[in-house]
């Protein structure tokens, strides 16, 4: 069975090109630049040649060429263009439609292809910071709109958690030469987007610091054992979804309260629900952090 999208709806384009659907109608009209199906009512439906087409297409549009010229280039001239104008300023954007079209054909092949492509340009660092980032951000953009369904979310956020995880390994081999403090990465009950915490994980490593991933959905109770074993911890709490922004506050003054005062713990916060902590709560050992860029600044 064929579990792949392969028909969008025009306002399905619109959100995976950015495009206005009524400038794509005009192209669409003015220049025959796509080709879409009608349903028995007159509705348009594009299939993934289309989609593939209108991104390149965008890409061209953007680096300066008008719809005019490209309406006339041959079928195959298009993606030859793209791959010949790719500069650094375009490449980012390329590799976002990459990867877009990856999760669309659910394609690991094209995923790795892209990944690869621009490994040999930059360091994993940019790629998430520049590439992967904006990448997730359109991703929860496009799954809010039903334009993909949680299949393909999975299916993406799996292949990049790959690509952490195994940079990760390599800095894990290594002796950490920061001693001061230890990082605890965890996220509350209830909380499942592991991903920002993966590579939090990541940054830390690469700092020199030693870290204790614990992953997702860990009591609080549980973390207060975790100070047997180790002194001077900076617990890492990312918070997506839970707790919800009702008990955000409670939970951080709960965990706080399961340590002594006299213990030489930092607490810090990060994630879309940290904006409603109390700022009362903060201190120096407390704090909460608007984006990971914002963190790892502070490390």
């Amino acid at each position: 069975m064929n579990i792949v999208k392969n028909t969008f709806s025009i306002k399905d384009l619109e959100n995976l090109s950015g495009i206005k659907a009524h400038t794509i109608r005009i192209w669409e009209k003015r220049y025959n630049i796509l080709e879409p199906m009608r349903t028995e009512t007159n509705i348009r439906l594009y299939d993934l040649e289309n989609l593939q087409k209108l991104l390149n297409i965008t890409l061209l549009h953007n680096y300066g060429y008008k719809i005019s010229k490209i309406s006339k280039f041959p079928k195959d001239k298009i993606p030859s263009l793209v791959n010949e104008i790719i500069t650094e300023k375009s490449a980012k954007s390329h590799a976002i439609s990459s990867f877009k079209m990856a999760m669309m054909n659910f394609d690991q092949t094209l995923f790795f292809k892209t990944y690869n492509d621009l490994l040999s340009e930059k360091s994993f660092r940019e790629i998430f910071y520049e590439v992967f980032i904006p990448l997730i951000q359109e991703i929860g953009l496009l799954w809010q709109t039903d334009t993909i369904t949680p299949a393909h979310e999975h299916f993406i956020s799996y292949l990049i958690k790959q690509k952490v995880l195994i940079n990760t390994e390599e800095l894990q081999l290594k002796e950490p030469i920061k001693n001061d403090k230890i990082f605890i990465l965890y996220l509350p009950l209830n909380e499942i987007h592991e991903l920002g915490l993966m590579y939090l994980n990541y940054e830390i490593l690469y700092s020199g610091y030693k870290t204790i991933y614990l992953g997702e959905s860990v009591p609080v109770e549980n973390l207060k054992d975790i100070a047997k074993y180790f002194e001077n911890i900076t617990f890492v709490c990312y918070m997506t979804v839970e707790p919800n922004p009702n008990e955000v506050n409670d939970y951080v003054e709960k965990l706080i309260n399961q340590f002594e005062p006299k213990d030489s713990n930092d607490f810090w916060f990060i994630g879309r629900m940290v904006e409603n902590i109390n700022p009362k709560l903060l201190t120096n050992n407390i704090r909460r952090f608007e984006s990971i860029a914002d963190l790892t600044y502070s490390l």
